[in-house]
């Protein structure tokens, strides 16, 4: 961490354990400097380089990046075929310098529709890093919302069954959330979003319920430490009330 960080004057528990990214602008930042939507996929792969670096620096616990939603399918073959080969890159460049670090990577989303070296590459890093503490780095791959949803509920009702429990609320509130993709962790504090769209795009529904949303004009590949830490000084000026009344007296 630079010496003029602002994050330095944050004490920990002012720091967010949960920070989820949906990465936009690739395509708009080459398209602004006349490149070919490729070169702003390859930028936005240094990107997460930077804010991986960044988040760990700063003593954030979870970094959630939306990778490859299930609706990117539609895109043109070849974008595809070039994310994928950034993808694979990522994962045999990386994945080394992560366990050095003291970094675990976890891949959430649906695997099945992965090429089989993709899914290996995956499983590989997952496991080398898989008792690593310092941050756990999570790229949703392949990832939707609503089937996250619906497939953890798939799971509780057949837990419900397989042990005989009844599916009252109260249960439901327990162990439901365990079984999205994200499992045992904290549901993220913080949901930032580049480029200046301003929707969450089927990315953790149910986890960014109380998330607080920060949308910055920055396309993705610009990103740096910098953004994050203003992103962080933002979320800090929040008040947070998970539905219940702020210090105001005024729950709106």
């Amino acid at each position: 961490m630079t010496k003029n960080s602002k994050i330095q004057a944050i004490s920990t528990k002012d720091v967010p354990r949960h920070i989820a990214i949906i990465m936009d602008g690739n395509g708009r930042w080459a398209k602004d400097r006349g490149l070919p939507r490729s070169i702003g996929h390859r930028n936005g792969a240094d990107a997460v380089k930077r804010v991986v670096k960044a988040a760990a620096e700063i003593g954030v616990e979870y970094l959630t990046l939306f990778g490859f939603s299930s609706e990117n399918w539609a895109r043109p073959v070849d974008e595809i075929k070039e994310l994928m080969k950034l993808l694979r890159l990522y994962l045999r460049s990386e994945t080394a310098d992560l366990h050095r670090n003291n970094i675990r990577l976890n891949v959430i989303g649906q695997r099945e529709h992965l090429e089989d070296d993709i899914v290996e590459l995956i499983e590989n890093a997952e496991k080398l890093t898989q008792h690593n503490d310092a941050m756990t780095v999570n790229i949703a791959l392949n990832y939707g919302g609503r089937v996250d949803i619906m497939l953890a509920a798939s799971k509780w009702a057949k837990h419900c069954i397989d042990n005989n429990i009844e599916p009252d609320l109260m249960a439901a509130e327990t162990y439901f959330p365990e079984m999205l993709m994200t499992g045992s962790m904290p549901d993220p504090d913080i949901l930032i979003r580049t480029s200046g769209e301003q929707r969450i795009s089927n990315f953790l529904l149910w986890q960014c319920a109380y998330a607080e949303l920060i949308f910055t004009p920055v396309y993705w590949p610009d990103f740096g430490q910098k953004d994050l830490e203003s992103a962080i000084e933002e979320y800090r000026t929040r008040e947070r009330r998970f539905g219940a009344v702020g210090a105001s007296g005024i729950n709106s």
